[in-house]
């Protein structure tokens, strides 16, 4: 059994980091042309001390490191914080030949942990460091966010449905049919619902996926696909 764990978080670990990464420098790519920028900004450009020592005991950058770091974030942003709305057209930015909107949206609350409606510098650098240097539960704590649509800390069938049918829409699953995603949420929902409560909590939905269940796996792998879904055609 341990074997088989250490499978999985290594299949996990491997997988966001070779795949998400890709995804985040590619996503800070896009953010960096001005032409993006604009009126995609906020307000606050000061980075105070509490968050400094925040990211510096949560990441393994040291203050000069954040500081350097913030200073090139407020080049791209000189308002200090990423709308939602700019967020959007980050995604347009990166998948041009997808319909990026409903997908976005979701992996919008990766970012927006505070729910303010903007992504500051701090949000950032949580989900840029965890999702390229956390570990497998770090990486599915972020990846939970995704698809917790209603952020009450549990996922439902409901919510489940809307990110599987958004999903495969964005991937242009071909061949996959309605009888076909019904049959993996269902199947993927008492997976991941151990103690048969009618909702997952982020402890189950974390166990599914570390334990090599399939059609949990099966999920979270397609949410990692929506970070490098383009890469080969960059």
């Amino acid at each position: 059994m341990a074997e088989l764990r250490t499978d999985s978080d290594n299949q996990i670990r491997a997988l966001t980091r070779s795949g998400v990464s890709r995804g985040m420098k590619k996503i800070s790519k896009v953010f960096s042309h001005k032409r993006v920028l604009g009126s995609c900004t906020s307000s606050n450009t000061v980075l105070s001390e509490v968050d400094i020592e925040w990211i510096v005991r949560n990441t393994d950058k040291d203050k000069e490191q954040v500081e350097e770091q913030f200073q090139n974030f407020l080049s791209k942003h000189p308002d200090g914080k990423i709308s939602k709305r700019c967020f959007l057209s980050m995604m347009k930015e990166c998948y041009p030949s997808k319909d990026s909107d409903r997908i976005g949206r979701h992996i919008w609350r990766m970012y927006d942990v505070n729910k303010d409606g903007h992504i500051d510098f701090r949000e950032f650098m949580t989900v840029l460091y965890v999702m390229s240097s956390g570990t497998p539960e770090e990486n599915l704590q972020q990846i939970f966010r995704v698809f917790d649509i209603n952020n009450d800390g549990s996922i439902s069938l409901k919510e489940l449905q809307k990110i599987v049918r958004d999903l495969f829409l964005f991937l242009d699953e071909k061949d996959s049919d309605k009888t076909s995603q019904e049959i993996l949420v269902n199947t993927a929902f008492n997976e991941m619902d151990e103690n048969h409560d009618g909702e997952i909590s982020q402890e189950e939905f974390i166990e599914a996926c570390l334990s090599h269940k399939k059609f949990s796996t099966m999920l979270t792998l397609k949410i990692i696909d929506v970070f490098i879904a383009e890469e080969n055609q960059m």
